[in-house]
Formats: structure tokens, sequence, C-alpha cells
């Protein structure tokens, strides 16, 4: 397949785009603590210039302090800032990339420990997510948050971006305006639509008489907010031709508020495109280039959008996390060499710990497929100096990354695994619904391993024997984990398995199924078994189901199972178990549960690991990676096998 509509360069009155590939803003947190930008946030967008895309929007930078929607965030409110922010665009240039300043102000969706005050927002309604009452903006106040986007955005075309977006989308204060989800007010800001868009109106007014006529706007916009008294696409479709008669020249079209994050950064439960049709509704409106988004990461689904004018260009956001040389690979054909976003959230949506236990080091975005992304001026792969002969035990996720690295770096590697094929438990993780992109991260990690030249031996026990007889420098211990299987009466009844068995189709349950751990194993193999017509409870000595399953998913999830008609059992702890079911602990004393064909365990994972002490006294060298070192997710593992792999 030919992809000739995306490398088609894009022609508009004021910008010229070499192509249809945009990386959309997203929160990294590797600015200054100042609104600065810092070498670490320059590298992360020079990769992605490099990579080849076309257009570059800077993360929701803020006109004011108080509109920060996290610490280590871009901020555009002085002049005297303009040095330091003219350095991003200096070096996107060099690649042909145009860069954009995306100014934002959060209003109601942000915290009082993160901009040292209270919140504030049209209406003093919280956020239900971040759950601070915010202060009720008077009609002064407005207008001044009006002249802070027009300084904000004289502050971006002094400092040589090629254009702004102003950021009226996902529950920030532009959105809490436009949108009667919010807007309570009475005076000229609140009430009809025409009295809503007054705001956005304004700023864009003031905007032109700072930069003139002659500058690029883009205008971000949720097409439907998706809660319950949230703008429609059909307002939306309402408002776009007013935005570009004011002046706006890209309409950019999300979707979604903090209410509904999941269809912001969606989930392998929303399908891929899912945005499509929206920004399809608002391209029929207006006579302004509009950008997709949303899920757009296939490379024939990004075509497919542009040649059947779905849309002018197409943003691959969490894509370009996962791959910055996304357009690059597509053009050269180069497809198994792409780095697949598999929706997982991990490390992506909102900024977490650096993997590895340093909480103590500064949040900033990551990623499970690629542990490079925001590291890009500490974690490079370059040739060794010193080769050394490397054997990894194990192929899952942690393993593969750490083989593939290594081998790349031009170390000799061999790696051994004792199934019959690579992936881990990712493996059964992938088999859960919804959750079948995890497949591609071992298709592609196996491809990087082939591509490198790592030795891959599946159905090869990594025994102390056949590891020594490789005479290797280093060990890494890729082992992971196993099921924890408690010790109680009745454990060892043959109606007894474990969510794996179940998951990788070694046990076929019967009809009705009591599952023994209500964390994510428990409820993902719970959604598995309702999907397939079984009737299941789950069991936790808590009451917080499914709380490991990343934010986006969760309610999805937890939807799901009612509907399947799952029934979650809270404070209930299992003491042992019978022939037809289970004895518990509950708040009113001992209780049977039985009824059950099938038990089925979905506790805490235990790590496999006793090489690292067989090998202690003769290899000098030896890494413990992933669940073998720790039980934790597929993204500490990954971290560990990419860090491990450099330090060799």
């Amino acid at each position: 397949m030919e992809f000739t509509k995306l490398f088609e360069p894009l022609v508009t009155p004021k910008i010229t785009l070499k192509n249809r590939l945009v990386v959309p803003p997203m929160e990294t947190t590797l600015g200054g603590e100042d609104g600065s930008i810092t070498p670490e946030l320059i590298a992360y967008w020079e990769e992605r210039a490099k990579g080849g895309f076309g257009t570059l929007i800077l993360e929701n930078s803020s006109v004011d302090p108080v509109g920060n929607v996290c610490l280590h965030t871009p901020g555009f409110y002085s002049e005297d800032q303009v040095p330091n922010l003219s350095q991003l665009p200096e070096a996107v240039h060099r690649y042909g990339a145009k860069m954009v300043a995306q100014i934002c102000h959060v209003g109601r969706q942000t915290l009082p420990g993160v901009i040292g005050q209270q919140p504030v927002s049209a209406s003093p309604i919280p956020c239900p997510f971040d759950r601070a009452v915010p202060h009720e903006l008077i009609t002064d106040e407005v207008y001044e948050i009006i002249d802070q986007f027009a300084n904000a955005a004289d502050i971006a075309k002094k400092a040589g971006f090629d254009a702004v977006e102003i950021h009226g989308a996902h529950g920030y204060l532009i959105s809490q305006f436009m949108s009667t989800y919010v807007n309570k007010r009475t005076d000229e800001f609140g009430g009809t639509l025409h009295n809503r868009l007054r705001f956005p109106i304004e700023i864009i007014r003031a905007i032109r008489a700072k930069v003139g006529e002659d500058y690029p706007l883009f205008f971000r916009i949720s097409g439907d907010e998706r809660v319950p008294g949230g703008r429609t696409l059909q307002e939306t479709m309402a408002i776009a031709p007013i935005l570009a008669e004011e002046g706006i020249d890209i309409l950019d079209v999300s979707a979604a508020v903090s209410g509904s994050m999941q269809y912001i950064s969606a989930p392998g439960a929303i399908p891929p495109g899912y945005l499509l049709e929206d920004a399809a509704a608002i391209k029929s409106v207006v006579d302004i280039p509009v950008i997709a988004v949303g899920r757009l990461n296939d490379p024939e689904l990004a075509e497919f959008a542009i040649s059947a004018a779905k849309a002018d260009l197409v943003a691959i956001g969490r894509g370009s996390i996962a791959d910055p040389a996304w357009p690059n690979k597509v053009r050269a054909g180069a497809f198994d060499e792409i780095a697949p976003c598999v929706a997982c959230n991990q490390g992506c949506y909102k900024p977490f710990p650096k993997p590895g236990g340093d909480a103590h080091l500064k949040y900033h975005t990551t990623c499970m497929v690629n542990p490079f992304v925001c590291e890009e001026t500490t974690m490079r792969i370059e040739p060794t100096e010193s080769p050394k002969k490397v054997v990894v035990a194990g192929g899952g996720p942690g393993g593969m990354m750490a083989a593939w690295v290594a081998a790349a770096r031009g170390h000799d590697v061999v790696l051994m695994e004792k199934e019959s094929r690579l992936g881990g438990q990712l493996y059964h993780a992938a088999i859960a619904p919804f959750k079948q992109d995890l497949a591609k991260m071992v298709y592609y990690n196996r491809r990087q391993c082939e591509r490198y030249g790592v030795d891959i031996r599946l159905n090869t026990e990594a025994t102390k024997e056949a590891i020594l007889a490789e005479h290797p420098d280093a060990v890494i211990v890729a082992t992971g984990g196993k099921p924890f299987i408690p010790e109680m009466d009745g454990i060892d009844q043959p109606n007894v398995c474990t969510a794996l068995d179940v998951l990788d189709g070694t046990v076929l349950p019967g009809q009705r199924v009591l599952i023994v751990g209500g964390g994510m194993v428990g409820c993902e193999t719970a959604d598995y078994l309702g999907e397939h017509l079984h009737d299941v409870t789950v069991v936790k000595r808590t009451d917080n189901f499914a709380a490991d399953v990343v934010m986006q998913s969760r309610p999805l999830l937890m939807e799901r199972l009612h509907r399947y008609g799952v029934k979650m059992l809270p404070w209930s702890k299992v003491v042992g178990i019978v022939e037809d079911g289970a004895m518990v602990e509950r708040e009113n004393g001992p209780e049977k549960l039985g009824g059950f064909d099938t038990v089925v365990l979905a506790l805490r994972c235990q790590p496999v690991n006793k090489l690292a002490d067989e090998l202690e006294d003769v290899v000098s060298e030896i890494h413990v990676i992933g669940d073998a070192k720790e039980p934790r997710k597929a993204i500490d593992a990954t971290w560990e096998g990419a860090r491990v792999a450099l330090e060799l």
C-alpha cells in the first residue's frame, strides 16, 4: 500500500505543512518549574521532528501559573521568556517541521497543591476528578484572562513558534465556559450559546489584535464532551463555523472532559478511529482544515482518514510516544520496525514516577513499549566499546527488551525461554477482552530481537548448567513471576486453577465460577468469562475492585462486569476451598460460598528467581529485572531491561 495522502503537503494561506502527520499536545512534564523550556523537552520534540512528523504541538502551556494542570509544564507569561522559548522552534525547524504553541488555562481541572491557591472556573462546580471547589470568576477577572491569552500568543510569535493553538477542549477553562456542563453563569458569559461563546470569541479577537491577521491560529475542541449535560457533536457543529469566521485557521477535533477521560486517551476497549466521524462531521461544516485524533496509529487507518476526506491532518499521539520515527518508518515501508502503541495508558496519560522505584525523581511521561521516551538525553542506544557474551534468562517483556537493546549495542546475546513462545505473562494478558494489542508488543520485540541477531532459544530452560555452557560475561535474570498459591485447606482440590490456566486455555472452567482476588487479573478474568456466558462471582478481601486497572480502562471494565451480571463480594477473605466453592470470613462471620463448578485463583504474583543465587559465585555480572526482582507492572520490566542493557 502506498501512503501518498499522508505525505502530501498541506498548503493554506497562512502556513504550509510538509505532510499530514501531527504530534498532538501531550503532557510530558519535562518543563522547568518556572515554565521554561528545558534541554530534555527540546530533545523530546527534536526526536519527533527528526522522525518525520510535519506538525508538532507543544503540550498545554499555561497563560498564567494559576492555570497550570501540573508542575513542570511550559508557560507563556512574560516577554523575558522569549530567548528561552525560542530554542524549541529553532531545534525542530532544522528538520522542516512546524512548531505550534498550545496556550491554555485549565480552570478548575487542577489542584490547590499545584497552583498554590484555589482553582478558578466559570462556576463554582468542582471537577469530578480533581475535586477542588473553584472560585467563580467575576466578570472583570474573565477579561483579565482574555488578555493573558493574547499576551501568551504574542510571546509565542516572538519566540518563533509557527502558530498558536488555543486549547478549548478536554474540560479546561475555555471548555468550561462553552458548556452548560459547568457554565451556570447569569452574566454576559453564561446562559445562551451566544453568551457561552463570548469567552473564546473574545480570546480569538484579542489574540488577532496582538499577532495580526497573518499569524496562524489553531483551536482544539471536544466534538462531543460525552458527559450528561455536556456539549454534543451537533452543538459543536454549530460552533465550528463561528470559530472559523472569527479567524481560526485549523480546527483540532478531540473529545471529552476529565469526567469522561476514557474518551480522551482511549484504552483498548474503545476502537481505533473512534473520533473519525466527529472530525468528518466538523469538516463538513467548515472550509478550513481539520485535524483528526483518536487511536489512528495504524498507517492504513491514518491514510484512509485523509483519502476518504474524513480529515485533512491526523494526530498520532500515543503512537508518537511509542515510536517518534513513525512517519519515516511508514514512508520506508518498515512496518515491522514501528514500536506499537498498545493503548495501555500505563505511563503516558498522566505523568507517573519513573519506573524502577525512583519515585523521588521528577515525574514525567514514559511508555511500556518505548522506555526511551522523555529520556532522550540520558538513554540512547550507542555501540559498546567492550562487546560481551550475554545470556538473558526469560523471554517476557523485560527479557526481550534487554536482549534486543544489548544486541543493538553490539553484544553477543542468547535469549533462553522455557516455553514454546515469547511474551511471558503478556501472552496471557493479551487474551483478556480488549487487551489484544499487547500481542503487538510481543511481536515487535521478537522482530527487534531477530533484527539485531539475538540467538532466541525457545523450549530451553535457563538452568545454571545451560547458562554456564555459554561462558557468559553477563547474565540478565528475567524469569518473571508465578501465581501465588496460598496454603489453606482444600487448595489442591481438582476444581481449583489459576487465572493464567484459564486465559491460556489449559483449564476450561465450569458454568459457575468463583474468582478469588478482585484486582486487575481477577476482574479481567471475570470479564473474559462473562463474555463467554459463565456465571461469575468475584471475592476480595477489601472493597476496591480493579483498583490497579488504569483510570481510563476501569470504568469501562466495571460497566462490562455489571452488564454480564458478575457478582462482586467485598470484605470476603477466603480461608479454605471446598468441593463446590470456598469458605470465607465476612463482616458477619464465617460463610460458605457454594454451588460453584470451578474456583479460580487470581492473587498476587511471586518472583521466580533462583538463578541469581546459583550463579553468584560463578558469573561476575548478574542483573535481575522485572517480576523476578519484584512483581510489578510490565512497564517496570521494560524500563529495567533497557536500562540494564545500556549499562552492560
